[in-house]
């Protein structure tokens, strides 16, 4: 297919690097620049998704409340995308940085840098991806892409797809390949959540719990690989009872990072809570305080 002068000029043009897009995640220096995949792997409930929502509102705000200011395709793969909690955390970051408090006006602007994306088999995932070259092409701005999850079709493909490994794979290594395709051609970054199947036998040793599982043309496009869990509630916070606000509140988790890049390889771990106001990362002593609390 023949490309046009817009194309070119779109896909050649420079896109905001996001390796500062949340340092707290990643090793000094290790942040994910251009065309980087970044993976978000863990059980259900281990904060994946909150993450996301966290670096969503992060390159939407506006450079004067402390964002990106790019815009960020959401493809919610789940249907599990919750908008209301989305535009109050937006709310409550606008309100806590903006002297005359959000305004309407304000939470339209974010909004109007999100393309929502839902999709509900692997065929269409594909064809959601070939759309989006016309939407890269488009919008010069759009420098992330957000996928809940990657892993979604991975029963489904394989009770469909019969006896054979490889075909069982064909659909998520066909997504794999255009994604690789666009991440060169228009220098984008990606973050994809993906859920483990198993849970460890001995939750403190490496276990295939930790092992990614989806086929080797995705595996070779991850750059970084965030492992996300939870920390398991302690006695005080369970007998409280009832107030599950509270007992979010003083939920931890953990999030280690590890790079592959050709220039950094390292790892790093962070902690975090989940409040009203969306994800707040933890300094050591407060996460002391938080377990102590439990």
């Amino acid at each position: 297919m023949s490309e046009s002068g817009a194309q070119l000029l779109a896909r050649l043009e420079a896109r905001r690097c996001l390796k500062d897009i949340e340092p707290r995640l990643f090793p000094e220096d290790g942040g994910p620049d251009q065309g980087a995949v970044v993976e978000l792997f863990g059980l259900e409930g281990t904060g994946k998704t909150e993450l996301l929502y966290h670096l969503l509102c992060r390159c939407v705000l506006p450079e004067a409340a402390g964002g990106l200011e790019v815009d960020v395709v959401f493809v919610d793969t789940d249907y599990s995308l919750d908008m209301l909690h989305l535009v109050s955390i937006l709310d409550s970051k606008l309100s806590a940085v903006l002297s005359a408090g959000a305004d309407e006006a304000a939470l339209r602007s974010c909004l109007s840098r999100l393309l929502v994306v839902h999709c509900y088999s692997s065929s269409q995932l594909l064809l959601t991806l070939h759309f989006l070259e016309t939407t890269l092409s488009s919008r010069p701005a759009l420098a992330l892409i957000l996928i809940d999850s990657i892993s979604a079709f991975y029963w489904v493909d394989r009770c469909e797809d019969g006896v054979s490994y490889t075909k069982q794979e064909e659909k998520l290594s066909r997504c794999a390949e255009l994604l690789g395709r666009l991440l060169r051609d228009y220098r984008i970054t990606v973050f994809a959540t993906c859920h483990a199947i198993r849970r460890p036998a001995v939750p403190s040793s490496s276990s295939d719990s930790e092992r990614s599982y989806l086929c080797r043309s995705w595996q070779r496009l991850v750059t970084h690989r965030l492992l996300c869990s939870r920390q398991k509630p302690g006695n005080n916070v369970a007998g409280e009872g009832g107030d599950d606000q509270e007992q979010r509140r003083h939920q931890i988790f953990t999030v280690h990072c590890t790079t592959s890049s050709s220039m950094v390889k390292a790892s790093w771990s962070s902690s975090f809570c989940v409040t009203e106001a969306g994800v707040e990362f933890l300094l050591e002593s407060e996460e002391n305080k938080c377990a102590a609390r439990q």
